[in-house]
């Protein structure tokens, strides 16, 4: 069964979009920022997401639960610029139907 969940992706220059993700395509958060063309081509998930860069880091502004950042994500965000507490690299953030409500804002371009 097809399950689309409803995100708000904030954009770098502070616009709130409000997404459909589909949770049934295997996509991450990186993959429905580039489906959406929420930032110019070529400024996110140019490592395809292997988590080998930081230009998909996004702030997770709701409560939502993820899933526990694994430490190649973690050894990312402590090289990358910009990084916060609530710091998270989009492609590996999996869509996923609890997910539902996901709030997160893109890190600005480094």
């Amino acid at each position: 069964m097809e399950q689309d969940i409803n995100i708000k992706i904030i954009d770098r220059e502070g616009v709130t979009h409000e997404v459909l993700a589909p949770t049934d395509m295997a996509m991450n958060l990186m993959e429905v920022v580039r489906s959406y063309e929420l930032v110019p081509e070529g400024t996110i998930g140019v490592c395809g997401g292997m988590a080998m860069c930081a230009s998909c880091q996004c702030y997770v502004l709701s409560e939502t639960e993820l899933p526990e950042m694994q430490d190649d994500e973690e050894a990312m965000l402590s090289e990358a610029f910009y990084v916060k507490y609530n710091s998270r690299l989009g492609c590996q953030i999996q869509m996923r139907p609890e997910m539902e409500g996901l709030e997160v804002e893109l890190a600005p371009e480094s």
